[in-house]
């Protein structure tokens, strides 16, 4: 056998995979062959979208289910022994594994980040692989677990039995977490990006340390009603009888596993904090859901229930730690044991990238002055003052602001879809009835299909709150538009919210994060895989704020009369950022603010400041501007072709280079589709560039036409081309046949529909014989793919290139 004649696949199995087994793996539960742990970037441009490359490692090891163990990268024998290493570690450190291998089928290279086999580094013969007994000893004995400890981590998680599986870092914090417990520590800190399953990691990590023992009593807790309700009747629903949600201010202490609001427990007098009738020592671990709104601050309730069962273990979830002078996550919990932040989440492909649409109007830029003793609508004096961007709807109100946001929102929906689910978050309730009001005059029609169209959902509002679980369920048509202000910010699991409005002046990171994570989550199955965020009160300037890590897919300015939809391939700039917005003050996540009528207080602290309403005064749309976020994570201004020369000469600097790896791959298709994977919307791209040229390209022939300005040749003239030169004057019969008419599919449709050895059994070729008939006319398989590589290097045959 020539082993250097091998595939990467052929070496696996003849070699590596033999190799594993013989070491006393197990191949059905313990080896995880080619497996998938992203699911590749959305990658976004105008309406249209792609999937990046996901990350994929040859060979995951694992002592239990979901506990991993190693990595192997594999190549072909053509490479040496340590080639894929690079690759490998770079895989260990996102599943979070301390042992590292890659191999060429001649042994191994042993990457030991435990120092506990002697060696940073050694070979191995293939022989001499170690067992999964040898590599779990090593990882207990470099955590320092005792024989309880080893129980604990040992523990399985819930299998339902469906093929449900943790994503990778959700596997990373569940075991981190238990880890962390097993060694005793008491206070941990998680932070994962809103939408990327923080309760389904906490369910697996209160299960695993629930059925070890470990922990036999635990409390759950959280602020919004919705969150517990949500966990509940969800991700905790294994818990089944041994689970109850504290309602009504009883305690009942027959439970094991106990879901509450933190303000059924507690309240301003001593007789409500009914907390206190369970022993300090009752519960043995307390998670804490969004910790960053009430546990951080010293002095909130949440701090002296934790105080009160500070013998238990407590475990912080948020998307968004706070840290200032006063609130700390961090001097609470310790540092974060891990870190999934949403920048992560996009280039993993597990949250939805997203488009931002920023529109400006005069009088929050420019500033208003009202007229000595003008007075407004209700008959009130206002204030001789500038009003400008951070009084509007605060403490000024202008209908026809009111009204051109509804009109822009709607402009919005009618082009891209009046049924996309859309949050709109205003100021306070009353900006958000108003809101309502302005919207429901604007789509009279849809109003009429049905009252439910538009909703206000406030906490004020029990109508609007009974419908929050339908516009949350992706199956539900009504309510689409929700206008709000506080109650929505977090725990509202909307899947398929397509559009995020901002009317809302925010300078608080923490809710910007929050909010923004109301857009983030992927439902393929409804076609949402990006969401777009109209922002009317410039509270996206905080996406330049150091403390945000997730770019925004577009930003776009429109000029006045300009369409509200991006288009695609704007050419706008971001312009001058204003730094004004990025620190983070306060909480700003109490509840719905219920200010809103004249002359209520709207200041704090006593003091009273009255809410002017204005009609009449003219208000214009002064700018709009748009940003598309490439694959790399930065924001690009180019057109379509302009990005795909970016993205390919990114890999290929010069046309000589493109041209040998065109040259040189074994099926074009791989090319194209790697391509794609990088951010190249073939159909658009073709479809722009042959409409200018009126004429059909080859793939190759529109990357050098567009990225290189090389003069394209089209496939009918590639196809001539080849018969000029006689190409064909070696083959007879039905050879010969086959090959004059993957000729003329090559010029109809193009080099990927001829690779595919399928195409033989579609006509003409169907009625030339069986597939198995036309591949014997060369001889059999090989033959076949010989001559099919023969016809794809006269079709290319470029000298003036090579």
């Amino acid at each position: 056998m020539n082993k250097k004649a091998l595939s990467e696949r052929d070496i696996c199995s003849k070699f590596i995979t033999p190799a594993i087994v013989q070491a006393g793996w197990d191949l059905q539960t313990q080896i995880r062959e080619e497996l998938t742990f992203t699911a590749g970037r959305v990658i976004v441009r105008g309406r249209m979208h792609s999937r990046g490359e996901k990350r994929r490692a040859d060979y995951v090891l694992f002592h239990k289910k979901n506990l991993p163990l190693a990595v192997i990268e594999a190549k072909d024998n053509k490479h040496s022994l340590g080639a894929g290493m690079q690759q490998a570690l770079a895989y260990s450190e996102a599943l979070d594994v301390l042992f590292v291998f890659s191999s060429n089928g001649d042994g191994f290279l042993f990457h030991d980040k435990t120092g506990l086999s002697g060696k940073t580094e050694q070979e191995l013969a293939l022989n001499a692989f170690p067992s999964a007994q040898q590599l779990w000893q090593w990882y207990c004995q470099y955590h320092g677990f005792k024989a309880a400890a080893v129980q604990l981590v040992d523990t399985p998680y819930y299998d339902d039995g469906s093929g449900r599986s943790p994503r990778y870092y959700q596997m990373t914090a569940i075991n981190r977490t238990v880890e962390a417990v097993a060694r005793g520590q008491n206070r941990i800190l998680l932070v994962m990006a809103t939408g990327t399953g923080k309760t389904y990691t906490a369910f697996q990590i209160i299960w695993r340390l629930w059925k070890s023992k470990q922990k036999k009593r635990i409390l759950f807790l959280a602020d919004r009603n919705i969150l517990v309700d949500q966990t509940k009747n969800n991700d905790f629903k294994p818990f089944g009888q041994a689970m109850t949600k504290i309602t009504k201010r009883t305690i009942n202490k027959s439970y094991e596993i106990y879901l509450s609001l933190y303000q059924a427990v507690t309240g301003t007098e001593e007789e409500q904090n009914i907390y206190r009738e369970f022993s300090p020592d009752f519960f043995d671990l307390i998670v804490i859901d969004e910790c960053h709104r009430g546990s951080a601050r010293e002095d909130s309730a949440w701090r002296d229930i934790l105080d009160y069962f500070k013998s238990a273990t407590h475990i912080g979830l948020t998307a968004t730690p706070k840290e200032t002078k006063d609130v700390s996550n961090i001097h609470y919990f310790g540092e974060p044991i891990f870190t999934y932040s949403l920048k992560q989440g996009i280039d993993d492909g597990f949250l939805a990238p997203y488009k931002v649409v920023r529109i400006d109007f005069d009088i929050d830029l420019f500033g208003w002055r009202p007229k000595k003793g003008q007075k407004d609508k209700y008959g009130l004096e206002i204030e001789d003052r500038i009003y400008n961007q951070k009084d509007m709807d605060r403490n000024i109100v202008f209908d026809e602001r009111t009204q051109l946001v509804a009109q822009k929102v709607t402009e919005y929906l009618q082009k891209t879809g009046e049924f996309q689910k859309t949050i709109i978050f205003c100021d306070d309730i009353d900006h958000a009835e108003r809101m309502r009001q302005a919207l429901v005059n604007l789509n009279p029609a849809r109003v009429k299909e049905s009252s439910k169209y538009i909703m206000r959902i406030t906490g004020d509002d029990n109508e609007g709150k009974a419908e929050l679980d339908n516009f949350i369920n992706p199956e539900s048509r009504y309510p689409v538009i929700a206008t709000t202000s506080k109650l929505m910010t977090t725990g509202v699991d909307a899947q398929t919210c397509k559009l995020v409005v901002l009317d809302q002046r925010i300078q608080s990171m923490t809710e910007f994060k929050q909010i923004i994570g109301r857009g983030t989550r992927i439902n393929e199955d409804f076609g949402k895989l990006w969401f777009t965020i109209m922002d009317f009160k410039k509270a996206t300037e905080l996406f330049a704020d150091p403390a945000f890590d997730g770019d925004p897919v577009v930003i776009y300015n429109p000029k006045p009369g300009d369409d509200p939809e991006p288009p695609a391939g704007n050419d706008g700039g971001v312009g001058d950022e204003d730094p004004g917005y990025g620190a983070t003050v306060g909480d700003g996540e109490t509840g719905d603010d219920g200010s809103g009528l004249a002359g209520i207080d709207v200041g704090g602290g006593g003091e009273k400041k009255k809410k002017f309403f204005v009609a009449g005064h003219p208000v214009m749309m002064i700018g709009e501007r748009v940003q598309f976020l490439g694959p790399d994570g930065k924001l690009i201004t180019e057109s379509l072709t302009d990005y795909t020369k970016e993205c390919v000469q990114k890999q290929f600097a010069t046309l000589k280079d493109f041209f040998r790896h065109w040259s040189s791959a074994e099926r074009k298709h791989e090319i194209i589709q790697q391509l794609a994977e990088h951010g190249v919307f073939w159909d658009e791209l073709r479809a722009e560039v042959e409409q200018k040229l009126g004429t059909q390209l080859d793939a190759f022939d529109l990357i050098a036409h567009i990225v290189y300005d090389a003069p394209p040749l089209t496939r009918r003239e590639r196809a001539n081309n080849v018969k000029k030169r006689n190409y064909f004057t070696k083959y007879q019969g039905a050879a010969l046949q086959v090959l004059e008419n993957l000729l003329e599919k090559y010029a109809d449709t193009g080099i990927a529909h001829i690779e595919d050895i399928k195409i033989l059994q579609l006509p003409p070729f169907n009625t030339m014989g069986t597939m198995v008939e036309l591949v014997n006319a060369f001889g059999g398989k090989a033959g076949y793919e010989q001559a099919l590589h023969e016809l794809e290097q006269a079709l290319y045959d470029d000298k003036n290139i090579a």
